[in-house]
């Protein structure tokens, strides 16, 4: 009793009896014991019971398993996805399958309601594991890179294109000077739901930078006098110019040879860059549009590649062969190439390539 209780209250005076004393703390103690019971209930559906499911299941669903789940982690991930009853019976099933431990992470195509081991069964499949596989050939360029990522994935193409235009984000080269066109690496790449158009452009171009050591880009450039940017250049040259593998070091050292005489590279492919075609002769008139890709009117290497250049083209590019030559011409339709240093020499092979029906 405070001291204001005893001033209002006359001596004598009876004192009300309080109320919600034991009954309120039994009602208490009682929510908390069917709290806890619940949890407990909750707990031991999850964990400890094998509680299973009898049937195939139904439906689809997908699951992801991340890196490094355990058994006890998929088996609570299925349970929130409806695909199994309960965590201790996915766990029993992985203990009777040794090859419980080499689930890869990834996205699953599941069922709902699955009996645990038919479920452990299909993360074991790799038929179960949803991915779009992508194949980038040699010599693609970027625009049509984008669109053949957006065609077998599930990454959208809007998404692509935002991401191709913040280069910087994308772990390129300091050497790239910012410009993705030839460092996004032709190679076959499984992208599974949920990647980013960021994560898969960065996957390329961290192959691309794979590939650059295997063959010793920045060291092969410095003997070559070159930056390693021109090289990249070179070998996409290479990718549109060369018909037969054989020959791209000899175009190589056309381009080179070229390069050294100061005259002008002429060559379609830059010119095909610009038009947005993939190859074909061009007209008089083609030959004059103005752009610095087009290597008819301006000397010296395109500002930057015009596809992604593979690993051969790369190696080439950095090992041009020995000769003098300056021109060269597809003359026949097994795609054989012919060099020369000769401009005489060179319109009489031109005169034979023609017969072929190859210009």
């Amino acid at each position: 009793m405070t001291l204001l209780d005893q001033i209002a209250e006359p001596p004598g005076a009876p004192r009300p009896r309080r109320r919600g004393g034991l009954p309120a703390l039994a009602a208490l103690v009682a929510l908390t014991v069917l709290l806890v019971a619940g949890a407990v209930f909750v707990a031991h559906r999850l964990t400890g019971s094998s509680a299973d499911y009898a049937g195939p299941g139904s439906g689809k669903v997908t699951v992801h398993i991340e890196q490094g789940d355990t058994a006890a982690d998929i088996g609570a991930r299925l349970v929130a996805a409806g695909v199994v009853k309960s965590v201790g019976a996915f766990r029993e099933a992985a203990k009777a399958e040794p090859r419980s431990t080499s689930v890869q992470p990834g996205y699953y195509e599941l069922k709902r309601g699955m009996k645990a081991s038919d479920a452990l069964a299909l993360l074991l499949d790799p038929a179960s594991r949803l991915r779009g596989r992508v194949t980038i050939p040699e010599g693609m360029s970027l625009s049509a890179i984008l669109e053949r990522v957006a065609r077998d994935t599930e990454v959208k193409l809007t998404e692509l294109k935002a991401a191709a235009a913040d280069p910087a984000a994308l772990g390129l080269p300091e050497y790239a000077a910012g410009h993705l066109e030839g460092y996004l690496f032709p190679a076959t790449y499984d992208v599974e739901p949920g990647t980013t158009a960021v994560q898969v452009l960065t996957t390329m171009v961290t192959r691309f930078l794979r590939a650059a050591d295997d063959v010793g880009l920045e060291e092969g450039a410095r003997a070559l006098g070159r930056t390693p940017e021109q090289v990249v250049a070179v070998a996409s040259l290479l990718e549109k110019e060369a018909k037969l593998r054989d020959d791209f070091p000899k175009v190589a050292r056309v381009i080179y040879n070229r390069l050294a005489k100061g005259m002008p590279l002429q060559l379609d492919s830059t010119v095909n860059y610009v038009l947005k075609q993939r190859s074909g002769h061009l007209t008089t008139a083609q030959t004059r549009i103005e752009s610095p890709y087009n290597t008819y009117r301006h000397t010296g290497l395109p500002p930057t590649p015009i596809d992604s250049p593979g690993q051969i083209a790369l190696e080439a590019a950095l090992a041009p062969a020995a000769g003098d030559w300056v021109y060269f011409i597809t003359v026949d339709k097994s795609g054989k190439a012919a060099f020369t240093s000769s401009y005489q020499e060179f319109l009489q092979l031109k005169q034979q390539a023609q017969l072929n029906g190859v210009y």
